[in-house]
């Protein structure tokens, strides 16, 4: 998976996450690929809701010990 650009909200909780991505997606491309990585455990619902009222689409969510890593298409 290619991703074309990275943002870390660790730390962060609800809902800076989301508020981070959705600025950091205004600026790329159509079809673009943004990877988020978050400590917060309601990111993973938050995200889920996120690409559904935004048309964004939710390509990947892992769990990797304390981290939550999700993969957003840019509509």
């Amino acid at each position: 998976m290619d991703i074309d650009k990275e943002i870390d909200t660790s730390g962060l909780n609800c809902p800076l996450p989301i508020l981070k991505a959705k600025k950091a997606l205004t600026d790329m491309h159509s079809g673009q690929l943004l990877k988020v990585v978050s400590t917060d455990a309601g990111s993973l619902r938050d995200f889920q809701a996120f690409a559904k009222q935004t048309g964004n689409e939710l390509v990947h969510q892992e769990t990797s010990g304390e981290e939550f890593v999700h993969v957003l298409r840019r509509r």
